[in-house]
């Protein structure tokens, strides 16, 4: 890696980055936010699992930003792959063939489950949801597609009636012929379930019931995150997902598994679907960690028998930009990387030695916390008020002053954190050291114990 890193941040980078943000605040139009109300983060330097704020302070970086930098920032194999790439061929259309984007589908065909063996590339995860429900659609003639409540599958038109968190709301039109239903969540049960085979069994008795209520020839799809990600990391039940497909099968539904946030190592394997064996989807999403967001990049992972729908009718969709050669560049060295260097194991066994006791631990200590979830380096802290009641910290779909007081200490004492509502997210690169895992952990720490004062 390079050695800037260590450099102070210079005098140049700082006014520099003030120039910027007086810019942005000039004429960035900034997504989920109400423009006046925010005051965004300049960052001036970014590497490894560190950035630079605006102001000159190193934060290790909790949230992989969108829990997508998979592999750090500024990886130096990827970025000679990309500056290589744009020596020999910034861009071409998607209709020719290209090296970049040919390695790249073969690797990510070698890496997905079953017989996922042609991929679709799209620009992100939200029109990569979109081309997987149009391709469900169009192979079973149907309309209607299954999703969760508590999921993000993106911002797009149809990714964000898709989406089961609040976000949908202002968006939906009641148009986009989506059905929602509830999945296991045994700590905020829709059950009344006592243990998790009661959660599940429960679960996918409630999901055939709504399958039967609204017409079992109705639906095209299910569409839904192997491990939920911004919704909470609730990590599947055993038998949960197997149980899933079954339903899918028996009522000629294609099973999207949403792969874009828990994909390409996060949850300690390459698909957070591998957790559930045996579990194969007909169609896999994925983006972010592809190649960790360097340049942007999504696809959908086709089966055989969805990919021969359209082996000789037209396939009525396309993107200028699919499989951009710098884009599936950067994939190809990303892909190559995580492999060589081991991330995905790492991730697995920071998982298992660091996060989970670790965080089980600060459980122990501290009354703030209602939970801890997650695998990997996929992990979940959910705040609350009272264990008794689980009343959260913030209420589901806003923020809280104690909220937004825990997230200020986290960057005051130099952690940048993911959080969301009432939880801050464990999501770092996988590639992070030991020690600076451990770090982290002692940072929440001390802001668990300002949650503490919080609790009723």
């Amino acid at each position: 890696m390079s050695t800037t890193a260590e450099t102070a941040v210079t005098e140049e980078e700082l006014a520099a980055g003030r120039r910027a943000y007086e810019l942005d605040r000039r004429h960035v139009f900034h997504s989920w936010s109400a423009q006046k109300q925010i005051t965004p983060m300049t960052i001036t330097r970014a590497e490894g699992s560190y950035v630079w704020d605006g102001e000159g302070r190193k934060l290790l970086d909790f949230s992989s930003q969108l829990v997508n930098t998979n592999i750090g920032h500024q990886h130096p194999k990827v970025v000679a792959a990309i500056q290589e790439q744009a020596g020999k061929l910034c861009t071409i259309a998607p209709q020719y063939v290209n090296d970049a984007r040919s390695e790249a589908a073969r690797l990510v065909s070698e890496l997905t489950p079953g017989n996922l063996d042609t991929v679709f590339f799209t620009n992100g995860g939200a029109d990569a949801i979109e081309h997987a429900i149009r391709m469900a659609r169009l192979h079973t003639g149907r309309y209607k597609v299954l999703s969760a409540y508590r999921s993000y599958h993106g911002g797009t038109a149809l990714a964000v009636n898709v989406t089961g968190d609040p976000r949908r709301i202002p968006n939906d039109y009641g148009t986009s012929g989506t059905v929602h239903f509830h999945i296991p969540f045994l700590y905020r049960s829709q059950f009344h379930a006592a243990t998790q085979e009661e959660e599940v069994q429960r679960a996918l008795e409630h999901l055939e019931q709504l399958i039967l209520l609204e017409g079992p020839g109705a639906f095209a799809a299910l569409v839904l995150e192997s491990i939920p990600g911004t919704a909470g990391i609730m990590v599947p039940p055993p038998g949960y997902l197997a149980g899933v497909r079954e339903l899918t099968r028996k009522y000629g539904m294609v099973f999207i598994a949403d792969e874009v946030m828990a994909g390409f190592g996060r949850s300690g394997k390459w698909f957070a679907v591998e957790h559930a064996d045996g579990v194969e989807p007909d169609l896999l999403t994925f983006a972010k960690g592809v190649n960790s967001g360097y340049v942007p990049l999504g696809g959908v992972a086709i089966s055989d028998e969805i990919a021969g729908t359209f082996a000789n009718s037209p396939y009525p969709g396309g993107l200028t930009y699919s499989g951009h050669p710098l884009a599936c560049a950067a994939a190809v060295a990303t892909i190559n990387a995580m492999r060589d260097e081991g991330m995905v194991e790492n991730a697995a066994n920071l998982g298992e030695t660091v996060f989970g006791p670790g965080l089980a631990e600060l459980a122990r200590k501290h009354v703030s916390v209602g939970e801890v979830r997650g695998t990997g380096a996929f992990w979940a802290i959910e705040f609350v008020k009272n264990r008794e009641t689980r009343e959260p910290l913030a209420p589901y779909g806003g923020s809280s002053p104690a909220m937004n007081e825990l997230i200020a200490a986290c960057k005051e004492r130099g952690l940048l954190p993911f959080a969301n509502f009432n939880r801050i997210h464990v999501v770092p690169p996988l590639n992070i050291t030991e020690e600076d895992a451990r770090t982290g952990l002692g940072i929440l720490d001390e802001v668990m114990a300002i949650a503490d004062g919080y609790t009723e």
